[in-house]
């Protein structure tokens, strides 16, 4: 069995990561579109800086997945947002909790902060069930924050406090 590699993001990621984006399974719960260009993904790359921790999955050889951890400046520095995305044919492989143990280690002991938060779809159970198991609660809910197939749908903010 093939093994997961997580691993910084670099340029050369581009295309497979626009790839990703584009999947229906992502565009069901994530911001993307399926007008999104190799460009903007590109633009998008080469615009982060040093509070931006843009990490990618590899199986055999292929980038299967995106996510990053953003850090807030001033008096929200002791925080940062996180968001990932799983290829389609590659969900339900452990990736998506790879992707969040990675973050996580990074946010506590290379930035030593203390809260991560993360926005996620309500009816997203998969995705709330990881962030719960990863100590992530519940703090409130955007009603009708999303447009998606015609319809308004909320929100879940969570939030991991270290202690």
């Amino acid at each position: 069995m093939s093994s997961i590699v997580i691993r910084p993001v670099s340029l050369g990621d581009v295309e497979e990561i626009n790839e990703i984006r584009r999947q229906p399974g992502v565009m069901e719960f994530t911001m993307g579109m399926p007008s999104e260009r190799v460009e903007d993904n590109r633009k998008f790359i080469e615009r982060l800086g040093p509070d931006d921790h843009l990490l990618v999955a590899e199986l055999d050889g292929r980038v299967v997945g995106i996510a990053g951890l953003n850090v807030m400046c001033g008096r929200r520095r002791h925080t940062a947002s996180l968001g990932i995305a799983v290829h389609d044919a590659f969900q339900g492989r452990g990736i998506g909790r790879s992707f969040m143990q990675a973050l996580l280690e990074i946010a506590d002991d290379y930035l030593g902060l203390i809260r991560v938060e993360l926005e996620v779809n309500a009816d997203n159970t998969r995705a709330i069930h990881l962030y719960k198991s990863l100590g992530f609660q519940e703090e409130g809910r955007k009603s009708k924050a999303v447009f998606r197939r015609g319809e308004y749908l909320d929100m879940l903010i969570m939030g991991r406090i270290r202690q």
